[in-house]
């Protein structure tokens, strides 16, 4: 793995990850750019692809970790103290238990869909069309917003389902939870607030439970772990910084800006796949 790859593939997962924009199709978008410009495709198969992408992941979800560090302690803290003391009123035992539904069903979806999505990964004129999917979802998800309303058990249900599609790549995490959110009535700022905090179980999982399989551990002294720690700063970074500022814009714009630049990019990866591809 050279250094200006893990670089490119850092920034460009922290940067996508919280912006919802898809990060998955970003990463195919990116090996097809490489590809163009040097002749030769960024490798995601191998152990050392895999163990960096798990690094990258990982870099980002300390970024989630660190900015809502406060909102986090504060969940898990009521989430336990209602267990104990039976207040199942609590906002943030409520909020814990949304997290853990939500996840639940995100993992039982992906479960079935994960081999069918997996097979688009290397097309990337699928990955577009899921992308300009995405725009159409952001665009339209504040025009046919409901009454607004507090967090239920049945608003974290679609929450999850919505993250469980997005292993489709082309199909934004952060873009369909927060829309979802918002179509179903949650304020803006605190349907990101949830999509974000609800990332960290799911990128764990993502990250750990099913890749770290798929590593030969007799290759581990092969790999450039100089390149990974740039990549993995670059991913922490660039997620840290997405985040604070993203959630800063919500408390003042709508999700429109973001559904334009996934139509741009989906026409524009669609023309470029086709024309070099």
């Amino acid at each position: 793995m050279q250094t200006i790859q893990a670089v490119i593939m850092g920034a460009v997962q922290g940067i996508s990850e919280f912006l919802p924009i898809s990060s998955s199709a970003h990463i195919v978008f990116s090996s097809a750019i490489y590809k163009i410009l040097t002749g030769s495709a960024i490798q995601n198969v191998g152990s050392e692809e895999i163990f960096f992408d798990i690094l990258i992941h990982l870099a980002s979800l300390l970024a989630v970790i660190i900015f809502f560090f406060k909102d986090l302690k504060e969940i898990i803290s009521g989430f336990f103290n209602g267990l104990i003391r039976k207040d199942y009123e609590n906002p943030e035992f409520k909020t814990g238990v949304f997290v853990l539904l939500a996840t639940f069903v995100t993992c039982v979806l992906a479960f079935f869909i994960k081999d069918v999505a997996h097979s688009l990964v290397e097309n990337p004129v699928y990955v577009s069309i899921l992308l300009l999917f995405t725009g159409c979802i952001l665009f339209f998800s504040e025009k046919l917003k409901r009454k607004e309303k507090n967090m239920d058990f049945k608003t974290a249900i679609f929450i999850g389902l919505a993250q469980g599609l997005a292993v489709f790549p082309g199909l934004s995490r952060s873009g369909l939870t927060i829309a979802t959110g918002i179509f179903n009535g949650i304020e803006r700022t605190k349907a990101a607030r949830f999509s974000f905090i609800l990332s960290v179980p799911i990128i764990i999982i993502a990250s750990l439970i099913y890749p770290i399989l798929e590593i030969n551990p007799a290759e581990i002294h092969t790999f450039n772990f100089k390149a990974m720690a740039l990549g993995c700063i670059a991913s922490f970074a660039t997620g840290f910084f997405c985040i604070k500022y993203f959630m800063k814009f919500l408390e003042k714009f709508n999700l429109k800006c973001f559904a334009y630049y996934c139509w741009i990019m989906g026409i524009l990866m669609i023309f470029i796949s086709v024309k070099f591809g």
